[in-house]
């Protein structure tokens, strides 16, 4: 459905590439996840999937378009949620979507009932510019849904949300990919990804450090243990680790519940953030 083959693209005319020398394939009906900090290239990466800016080496291609050559046929059937608000925030939300519902040619078009989807029933008659960040941003979701999109892009939709619309957006994304949509999905939010992506993309500095499913990562990269809070001198909570995946845990399992006082136990997988410092060497700020 996407496929991205040796993209590079530069804001100067130097040749200190923002995005340098990028591959990748996203498979039909999959949720992909491209991960990174902010200025790491995902933005750039998405306005030359999707049109936007051309590349100034390699391919971009959407459904077997090449964008570069058919933007427009490529825009016509996918959504896109931009990481900045564009909305027009003098008319009400009702009229921002049957706007664009227009410029889609959609006919027999229900503002109301997409609105209600998103989380916004009831507000469509409300100006834009009385709604909060949120809600925006549930509008956003909203417009990039209208056409039904067979791939839908979204640029860090969650950002700065509150729980209840970051919560309204990601039931919206598994639902998209219920009904057939392929989903790009950029972000910074590692605990997101991992509860929403089949596989995702490690970028750093303009190029793909890693790529795989969040499983499979954590698998090669991860390092799992069990950890126990004991009581220590004084009645003190300490912290004990057990690493699970040497020969030794069963005996120091047995070992901490003979010798110490056990009040809490779990066990911990590495996060795809823990995975992402150790390949980058770097955080996601």
């Amino acid at each position: 459905m996407i496929k991205a083959q040796n993209l590079f693209y530069s804001y100067s005319k130097t040749n200190q590439y923002q995005v340098n020398d990028v591959s990748f394939e996203v498979k039909d009906g999959e949720i992909f996840g491209f991960l990174g900090p902010n200025g790491a290239g995902k933005s750039t990466i998405v306005k030359m999937l999707t049109g936007q800016l051309k590349p100034k080496q390699g391919s971009a291609s959407v459904l077997g378009l090449d964008v570069a050559r058919k933007p427009k046929q490529v825009q016509a059937q996918v959504g896109i949620c931009f990481e900045i608000t564009n909305l027009y925030e003098d008319l009400s939300a009702a009229a921002n979507l049957n706007l664009f519902a227009r410029l889609f040619n959609i006919k027999d078009f229900d503002a109301e009932a997409l609105l209600e989807r998103v989380g916004l029933g009831g507000r469509g008659r409300d100006l834009v510019s009385s709604y909060s960040k949120g809600m925006k941003q549930r509008l956003m979701v909203a417009r990039a849904l209208l056409n039904r999109p067979q791939v839908l892009f979204l640029d860090e939709p969650t950002d700065g949300l509150d729980p209840v619309s970051s919560d309204a957006i990601r039931r919206i994304i598994l639902e998209e990919r219920q009904r057939g949509a392929t989903v790009f999905l950029t972000t910074h939010d590692m605990l997101e990804a991992d509860k929403l992506c089949d596989r995702v993309a490690f970028i750093n500095q303009g190029q793909i450090a890693a790529i795989d499913t969040p499983h499979a990562l954590k698998q090669k990269y991860g390092r799992r243990s069990l950890k126990a809070q004991v009581a220590g001198p004084e009645g003190r909570l300490e912290l004990r680790e057990i690493p699970l995946d040497d020969g030794n845990s069963a005996a120091a399992v047995t070992e901490l519940f003979t010798q110490e006082k056990v009040i809490t136990l779990h066990s911990e997988e590495a996060t795809l953030e823990d995975i992402f410092i150790q390949i980058t060497g770097r955080g996601l700020a």
